[in-house]
């Protein structure tokens, strides 16, 4: 076990998930950024990132009739997130003469403020409140049966995005990352939204789950797919087995110990033993490079890793 390991172990058995992260592992994410990318840089990223907020402030409102039929997109926002959000479903929107109606899950600081400006650009937006959310994880994932998923939810908030989003939930759900902008007509997506049949994903750059193959392969008894990303994740509510990923989950950490990318991990699984609608690498691009984000050929870019920098600094800018 790395001495990693050991200390996020140590922080789990305290009950110090939360506050390990904020007085450890985010700032040494931090200085790992500065770094990498020198001050000067993560200064201008800072600042990119205030002008991109300010620039969501900006954006014109979705004039829609309440009475007309719409399309569902999901995202799990907050006061960080919250004019991502609004720029990936206001780029998407621009793409299509469909009505797309954002369904946003408050991740838990998405305080009214934040609700007010998000309602301002998408007046027919739906917001799920924590609160809402956490009666159904008790009537349908009490921590009494659902140790490790309730554990992770809370000290891993991208498990949020498959256990806040789905549980006590039925029908197809299409959940996108807020760190995406579009800048062609979305086809396939359009597609898959008015008549799902099979779960959807985008491809990326590379296999990132945080686990080995042999183990993954071995809990979901099936070959897992290589380069699953969960950008965008397109699953059946009332098909997942939640006892079944509590197992997962549970093996997972005591064989392996926790890991950033186990919610694409545990999606991967899920996603394994069926035919799944893809979304081509070349349209549906993740870590975009410098030269694509200045001159968008792709439909979509997924901005993670490095590219975060060309997001922040120009590629919104396209939207407007």
């Amino acid at each position: 076990m790395t001495a990693n390991q050991q200390l996020r172990q140590l922080a789990k058995q305290l009950g110090l998930g939360a506050i390990a992260y904020k007085l450890y592992y985010a700032p040494k994410e931090f200085l790992e950024k500065i770094s990498r990318q020198g001050s000067i840089n993560t200064a201008i990223d800072y600042w990119s990132r205030l002008q991109m907020e300010a620039a969501a402030d900006k954006l014109p409102t979705i004039a829609v009739q309440t009475s007309a039929p719409s399309l569902d997109i999901y995202f799990l926002s907050g006061r960080k997130f919250w004019y991502q959000t609004c720029f990936c479903a206001y780029s998407m929107q621009k793409h299509t003469n469909l009505i797309l109606r954002p369904i946003i899950y408050d991740d838990g600081s998405l305080d009214q403020q934040y609700q007010n400006k998000i309602k301002r650009i998408f007046p027919h937006a739906k917001i799920i409140l924590l609160s809402e959310v956490e009666e159904r994880l008790e009537q349908y994932l009490p921590q009494s049966k659902f140790p490790y998923l309730r554990e992770r939810r809370l000290n891993y908030p991208n498990l949020k995005k498959l256990t806040d989003i789905h549980i006590g939930s039925q029908g197809w759900k299409l959940v996108l990352d807020s760190d995406m902008l579009f800048f062609h007509p979305p086809d396939l997506l359009i597609e898959w939204l008015k008549s799902p049949q099979k779960p959807c994903h985008m491809v990326d750059v590379e296999t990132s789950y945080g686990y080995s193959q042999s183990l993954m392969s071995s809990l979901a008894q099936a070959e897992i797919p290589e380069r699953l990303n969960v950008g965008i994740c397109g699953l059946k509510s009332e098909d997942i087995d939640w006892e079944k990923l509590e197992h997962w989950c549970k093996t997972m950490i005591e064989e392996q110990g926790t890991h950033y990318y186990q919610e694409q991990a545990l999606i991967a699984m899920l996603m394994s033993s069926q035919p799944c609608t893809i979304a081509s690498a070349t349209d549906y691009i993740v870590m975009p490079s410098a030269e694509e984000v200045i001159k968008p050929k792709g439909i979509m870019h997924h901005y993670v890793a490095d590219s975060k920098t060309w997001y922040f600094r120009s590629a919104w800018k396209h939207i407007l």
